[in-house]
């Protein structure tokens, strides 16, 4: 029996996360001769959609009709945070009162939280989003893998993880050696368990190899909302502070100061720039105690306010 998908596509939204969530079913059916999948564009009020690269999609199904589908995959973009329509969540809730599937890629697992229907499950969203959705809905299970299944839920962190996600459900639907042979079609070595890190390396990201240094900055990025003292960073990663400020400067030409300083900023225009959170409550969670202090720090870096940030 052929199963009917549904792409729900939202203004902004990446190219690259839907073809890689589109595609799999395409080479499924050409793979095995069968017609396996088939697929539709739905979109808000049946109203045409403009892609982050300025592409114009029109919808191939009315999304009132979206009850006759299997599954629905909601694909969002970097305004997600704009879009808090109650007619839209009013349709998902409707369609999992139907026992649809339900997904999200890249940002539109917003949606399904927006929606109401995220409490109790697992879900992942784009490492960029986390922060974001763990301060709007601070109760649910946000796990940052590269994707979820939970139920008759499944989101992915975006990117080519929606491949992953989507070569992985075929392999539940229909059989690993099928998956395995799409995964070569694409030119993907393996399909990557959901488990794997969707963040490039800090290794990498800051061309350092010190162990040590990089445990110092492991320890700096996950306390952003409440800073550590450099001394007890510095301790954690087995260092003095003198050994700890000696690396930052040779490695990375920076004080560990004004680096986990930095590092509070960058976050703070991701929470700016991708959710809901007032300025105020962006600082508290980047660890500034004081709206003034932060906007200044934030003008030096940026050369603009918090509020002009948010106002794009």
């Amino acid at each position: 029996m052929t199963e009917r998908f549904g792409f729900f596509l939202l203004p902004g939204f990446s190219t690259i996360s839907l073809s890689v969530v589109m595609e799999p079913l395409r080479m499924a059916n050409r793979r095995t001769e069968e017609a396996l999948f088939e697929w539709f564009i739905l979109t808000q009020d049946d109203q045409p959609v403009i892609t982050s690269s300025g592409l114009e999609l029109s919808p191939t199904m009315p999304w009132q009709n979206a009850h006759e589908l299997d599954v629905v995959i909601i694909v969002a973009g970097m305004d997600v945070h704009e879009i808090d329509d109650e007619n839209i969540s009013r349709w998902l809730r409707h369609l999992s009162r139907q026992q649809l599937t339900l997904g999200g890629v890249s940002t539109g697992t917003m949606l399904l939280a927006r929606a109401k229907l995220l409490q109790d499950k697992v879900c992942t969203i784009h490492w960029e989003n986390i922060d974001g959705l763990r301060e709007e809905f601070p109760n649910l299970n946000v796990s940052g893998e590269l994707y979820e299944f939970d139920n008759r839920l499944m989101t992915s962190s975006g990117g080519v993880s929606g491949l992953d996600m989507m070569l992985h459900y075929i392999a539940l639907k229909h059989s690993e050696v099928l998956a395995n042979d799409l995964a070569e079609m694409c030119i993907h070595p393996k399909i990557r368990p959901a488990h794997e890190d969707h963040r490039m390396a800090l290794q990498t990201k800051f061309n350092v190899h010190h162990p040590r240094l990089i445990r110092a900055i492991e320890i700096m990025r996950d306390h952003i909302e409440e800073p550590m003292a450099l001394y007890d960073v510095a301790q954690e990663a087995g260092l003095s502070l003198r050994q700890m400020e000696r690396l930052f400067r040779d490695k990375l030409s920076q004080r560990p100061a004004v680096f986990y300083l930095e590092l509070r900023l960058e976050r703070a225009r991701l929470l700016l720039q991708q959710s809901a959170l007032s300025v105020m409550n962006v600082a508290t969670a980047c660890g500034f105690n004081s709206a003034t202090y932060f906007s200044k720090c934030y003008r030096k870096k940026y050369q603009r306010s918090p509020r002009d940030e948010r106002r794009g």
